[in-house]
């Protein structure tokens, strides 16, 4: 059932979410093939990778926080590849707390991530997602994200190779 908005706050990722930012996606690192990270890092560490989205511009990090102030996820838009000509494109992605899966919080990341990047001057979005993970492709495909291509075998982790399918969406 989606979260109701009085609920869930989604704001702008800041200092004093480091340590639960770093916590959730240490788990998704140790249990899952999600990330291809294979160390958990420390929230010292993970610093500058929070000091690297800003509250505006192009590159985000929102937090969804409950009524009680417990993080249920995060999304993001970065850089797609460090080169300038590709300064109009975004990586995106968003994790959810274990707890918070299937309740909504990835919708209503993706939403206003998507409404704050609609006023910069970004031209498309991208997003890889490790396979396989079906509720990231159905929540991707409800944002206008579309197949374009999948990279078989390209992560080793857990002693085996996953396959990373990527995702575009248009957004002017």
């Amino acid at each position: 059932m989606p979260p109701e908005q009085g609920d869930v706050q989604v704001r702008a990722g800041a200092e004093t979410d480091l340590t639960a930012l770093t916590d959730l996606y240490n788990h998704y690192i140790r249990e899952t093939a999600i990330t291809f990270d294979t160390e958990p890092f420390s929230s010292e560490r993970r610093r500058p990778w929070l000091l690297s989205h800003p509250q505006d511009g192009p590159h985000r990090l929102l937090v969804a926080r409950d009524a009680d102030d417990h993080l249920l996820g995060y999304a993001t838009s970065s850089p797609f590849r460090p080169k300038g000509a590709y300064a109009t494109s975004v990586e995106t992605t968003v994790y959810c707390a274990p707890e918070a899966a299937g309740r909504g919080v990835g919708t209503l990341l993706y939403a206003a991530l998507f409404a704050a990047l609609a006023e910069e001057d970004v031209h498309r979005a991208y997003a890889g997602i490790a396979q396989p993970n079906e509720a990231s492709a159905r929540l991707h495909a409800r944002f206008g994200f579309r197949h374009i291509g999948t990279f078989t075998g390209v992560g080793r982790k857990f002693d085996r190779y996953w396959d990373v399918a990527w995702y575009q969406k248009d957004l002017r």
